[in-house]
């Protein structure tokens, strides 16, 4: 049938789709129909030498790796711009069950996402990097409140140096930085107050597709010079656990563990304030609201913190906004590294980019 397509790619064949000369869906493959309602994600390879708009098919069909055939539609959003031999990424979710389960000699391999850099428009002209190593980590988020709680700026990454299928296990190896900044708008000029920077090396290592443990270390520090540089270093171990309660609803959870190692700048009772221990716990619907609490402390000092986040994405109130509305509160020790022995309580608003 002319201007009709068909794909064979991960056991998968699209339906009614066009016919795409130059743009190849390349989808992850879902361990199962229930890890497919978490959205399943698929790389629109631009494979030609001019840009194209394209947001992939509407509708696919995909092997899940328990030999599943799953009927995936493409969630609502903007229609990207592909740069030539870059790539987009679109999310599907399962709308039904294809067919009946396909024996495993029948299963094809995953298809694998090819390494190639996104290009990029700049004001430098045209900027290029490996995008796909590229993970969100913490929040990425701007808030403000009132009186001395000023503003909060935050942005993190995490990135992958080695890919996926690296030997030696080096694809699950992460590089990870965040910078967090305090701007004093309540003082004449707005200076920034302070800034923790923190960059991390862990690896992380999946023990089946809800639960994940991370080892790794993680270095924390004011930035000031030798008499009053406020910083630590700790080796730790994280495990986090997803916990699916249907409706697209899931909480996750996250413990934590530590000790310390090196020197911390002047200040030595830094310990005492920040503990050797810390628990995570969420709850989130899919596209839809997310409560965030993180607490950490030292039992025996009685010293401690607990920070809370809760966020809406936009998108959601119609008008294409691809933001959160976000609000985050803190309480305890060591919000900045600077006032680490200070108590301090905030409460700010803003927006998100990342949660």
């Amino acid at each position: 049938m002319r201007g009709i397509a068909a794909l064979p790619l991960l056991g998968l064949s699209f339906v009614a789709l066009p016919a795409l000369a130059q743009v190849r869906a390349v989808p992850a493959q879902p361990a199962s129909e229930q890890a497919a309602l978490r959205g399943v994600e698929v790389f629109l390879v631009n494979e030609g030498e001019a840009p194209i708009a394209d947001a992939g098919p509407r509708q696919i069909e995909i092997t899940a790796a328990d030999g599943t055939r799953l009927m995936l539609e493409r969630t609502p959003g903007p229609t990207p711009t592909i740069a030539p031999n870059g790539f987009a990424k679109a999310r599907y979710v399962p709308v039904g069950v294809a067919g009946v389960a396909v024996p495993p000699a029948a299963q094809h391999k995953p298809a694998e996402m090819p390494e190639q850099e996104t290009v990029v428009q700049s004001s430098t002209g045209s900027s290029s990097g490996l995008l796909a190593r590229f993970e969100p980590h913490e929040p990425i988020y701007g808030v403000a409140g009132l009186s001395d709680a000023g503003a909060k700026l935050q942005f993190s990454f995490a990135l992958r140096p080695f890919a996926e299928d690296a030997p030696l296990q080096l694809g699950n190896l992460r590089f990870a930085y965040t910078q967090t900044m305090f701007w004093a708008l309540n003082e004449p000029s707005g200076p920034f107050r302070s800034t923790n920077y923190s960059p991390e090396l862990y690896a992380d290592v999946p023990v089946d597709e809800t639960a994940r443990v991370a080892l790794g270390w993680r270095h924390d520090s004011n930035g000031r010079g030798v008499r009053d540089s406020v910083d630590i270093n700790r080796i730790f171990v994280r495990g986090e656990k997803t916990f699916d309660l249907g409706g697209d609803w899931r909480v996750d959870v996250a413990p934590q563990a530590w000790f310390y190692v090196g020197s911390s700048g002047t200040f030595h009772d830094m310990k005492d304030y920040y503990g050797y221990t810390a628990l995570a716990a969420s709850i989130a619907q899919k596209d839809g609201i997310k409560l965030a609490l993180t607490a950490r402390g030292n039992v025996k000092t009685g010293h401690g913190a607990a920070e809370a986040f809760v966020s809406y994405p936009l998108r959601r109130l119609g008008g294409g906004l691809g933001i959160y509305l976000f609000g985050q509160a803190f309480t305890g020790y060591g919000e900045a590294l600077d006032r680490y022995n200070v108590n301090d309580t905030h409460a700010r608003i803003g927006i998100a980019f990342t949660r």
